[in-house]
């Protein structure tokens, strides 16, 4: 069960450091779910880094944030991108194999304080062919190719791209929480200006998810234990594709599909049951993507989801609600958490202006890499 949770806003955050982030976002989440620090019997803390801080060895931080938590085992998890979805997902085996009955989650990042060439090639370093190089695009480039790929076989997506950078740049207006709350509206994610450039064509900036500083946590317990239940963790799965990107189609979402189709075998749900799914928006091409992986259209088919309205607040399956990382942003160890943490404020119905209604089930999908760490849970309302 997620019984508490916490959020830090997310964007660039001067004068806030890692230490500052980690101990907000924790004591937040352990005020929700009335649980004092003595009472967790492990940590887990999503952090990616790469040279972008110097502090490398984070894990005990979340120790400044309430005494009782001395002694506590604290362990920091990384898998690119996908860190702090690796972080929930160690907690939630920790207590199934009954080594726990209360976690404690955080996921952090502080980014912006960094270099652009810094942050660049940090990030480079978990692409296989990239890692160690110079680029001007970093993985930029890489989901650039990417989407042109996707065109040389299926056709111009430049206007579905703009869509979903709209729609979620709407949504993440109602995000407290968010990096860049702003409704761009679909004619300026649409057009190439001075102020949305080609970064990497046929990405323009509105395509791609802003560098970030944030963090965010939760607290899962056993369900007889909790004082109080936000949602309920009914099904979870992570799936590796090859690194090498030769090994790899890269429409194919491979390790995506994986990790949803077991998730969902675990819950004993499938995508009709969904009322909402928080996703790895990195790119705009991305979420295109992830709608084909899911199941929610053919191969070469997401344009018919994005020209149907499915996806949007008021569709049939509304994703990213908060934002997604486009808008919301990307603190890269965060990102994972945070989905966690927006998708049960949905389901325990305290999404405020973000809130679907009737959520009862939701999907999170969080990816680390060019799709290679892969990440799903299900969760339900209680």
């Amino acid at each position: 069960m997620v019984s508490g949770v916490g959020h830090t806003r997310f964007g660039r955050l001067d004068g806030e450091g890692l230490e500052s982030l980690v101990v907000e976002a924790v004591r937040a989440a352990l005020a929700d779910a009335a649980v004092p620090g003595g009472a967790v019997d492990a940590v887990f803390f999503g952090n990616f880094n790469a040279g972008m801080q110097p502090m490398a060895f984070g894990s005990s931080l979340a120790l400044q944030a309430d005494e009782g938590l001395l002694g506590v085992a604290a362990t920091r998890v990384e898998n690119a991108c996908a860190s702090g979805s690796a972080a929930v997902h160690q907690g939630i085996q920790a207590i199934l194999a009954g080594a726990a009955d209360t976690v404690l989650v955080v996921g952090a990042e502080k980014m912006t304080d960094s270099s652009p060439e810094t942050v660049g090639r940090a990030l480079l370093g978990a692409d296989y062919d990239a890692a160690g190089t110079a680029s001007r695009h970093g993985f930029a480039g890489l989901f650039a190719a990417v989407a042109l790929e996707y065109q040389r076989r299926y056709g111009a997506i430049g206007d579905e791209m703009a869509w979903i950078a709209a729609k979620n740049h709407g949504n993440g207006l109602a995000n407290p929480y968010a990096h860049l709350r702003r409704d761009l509206g679909f004619e300026f994610c649409r057009d190439v200006s001075d102020a949305n450039p080609m970064v990497a064509d046929p990405l323009r900036r509105t395509d791609c998810s802003p560098v970030s500083d944030g963090a965010a946590a939760l607290v899962l317990q056993r369900g007889d234990l909790a004082a109080r239940s936000l949602a309920r963790i009914a099904g979870y799965s992570q799936s590796s594709d090859y690194l090498p990107a030769a090994r790899r189609d890269p429409l194919a979402f491979e390790g995506t599909k994986a990790a949803v189709a077991q998730a969902f075998k675990m819950a004993d749900r499938t995508l009709s049951d969904l009322a909402f799914a928080e996703v790895h928006d990195c790119f705009t091409i991305a979420e295109l993507l992830v709608y084909e992986a899911i199941g929610l259209a053919g191969p070469g088919r997401a344009k018919d989801v994005v020209d149907a309205g499915i996806t949007h607040k008021d569709g049939k399956l509304p994703v990213n609600p908060s934002g997604g990382l486009k808008s919301k942003g990307h603190p890269v160890g965060a990102t994972g958490v945070s989905q966690h943490v927006l998708a049960a404020l949905q389901l325990s119905g305290r999404a405020g202006d973000m809130q679907v209604p009737h959520a009862g089930v939701g999907l999170v999908h969080n990816m680390g890499g060019l799709a290679v760490a892969n990440y799903a849970t299900i969760m339900e309302s209680v």
